[in-house]
């Protein structure tokens, strides 16, 4: 099966699976909310930089896990995994490998060994891009569908992954620069008025954008690291994006 025909497939199953509302109104929406994959199966950034179509699997059992996610953790009442990105987050990998980065999150569901994050929903981590080293961008998922990868801003925050990390693998001058023609990309495609580190985060409660609905459910993260944070910022200085309140 294609890439191509990959995103068809699971749109098709996200349309039947949504038994809530009538569904020649579920596939309107969708396809609405969904941009044209098959234009994007390579697509030239701004300062040149390749974006390409590298989905995970996000079948109907990964689609029912992140409903599940999203009702238990944000709105009881959610009806599909569908978002309106009003912000974009960066995060590194921890690992200097895309392929592995890739693999992880091409599980659907969360691994055991990661307790807090298995006790908190099933559903795996995952993110809608992935940036090589050598500031190579891959797309794995619409940007207008949920991917958890931050606590309490997953239902408005388009996440972007750098393989790296702090310390033996600090990220790239190219990743930097990558990270800054995709979030121009974004920001022309979506009302997106905040830039923030995955770091930050928590800088974001109290805001009308943060829903979490377990108080006990934070944790702590490094990443993408403050020297990075200020490079893609300054890059992208001209769009006036927003950081966390402080």
């Amino acid at each position: 099966m294609s890439r191509i025909d990959k995103f068809g497939l699971v749109i098709a199953m996200v349309i039947a699976s949504a038994s809530v509302v009538p569904i020649a109104r579920a596939q309107q929406s969708i396809q609405k909310s969904l941009p044209d994959t098959s234009a994007e199966v390579e697509k030239i950034l701004p300062g040149g930089f390749k974006m390409e179509l590298r989905p995970i699997d996000f079948d109907q059992e990964r689609i029912d896990l992140t409903l599940a996610y999203r009702r238990i953790h944000q709105d009881p009442h959610a009806k599909d995994i569908l978002i309106q990105p009003k912000m974009i987050i960066l995060h590194w990998t921890g690992i200097n490998s895309l392929e592995s980065t890739w693999n992880y999150f091409n599980r659907t569901r969360a691994e055991a060994a990661r307790s807090q994050l298995a006790a908190a929903g099933e559903v795996n981590v995952s993110a809608h891009f992935l940036v090589d080293r050598d500031g190579a961008i891959f797309r794995l998922m619409p940007e207008t569908w949920m991917a958890r990868h931050c606590i309490g801003l997953n239902q408005v925050a388009i996440g972007i992954e750098n393989v790296g990390d702090g310390e033996k693998f600090p990220l790239t001058n190219s990743q930097a620069k990558a990270n800054a023609a995709l979030v121009r990309y974004l920001k022309a495609r979506y009302p997106i008025e905040y830039l923030i580190g995955h770091m930050e985060y928590r800088h974001m409660e109290g805001t009308a954008l943060f829903a979490e609905r377990d108080p006990k459910y934070r944790n702590s993260k490094p990443d993408p690291g403050t020297d990075f944070m200020r490079k893609v910022r300054a890059l992208v200085k001209d769009l006036k994006l927003q950081e966390p309140p402080r």
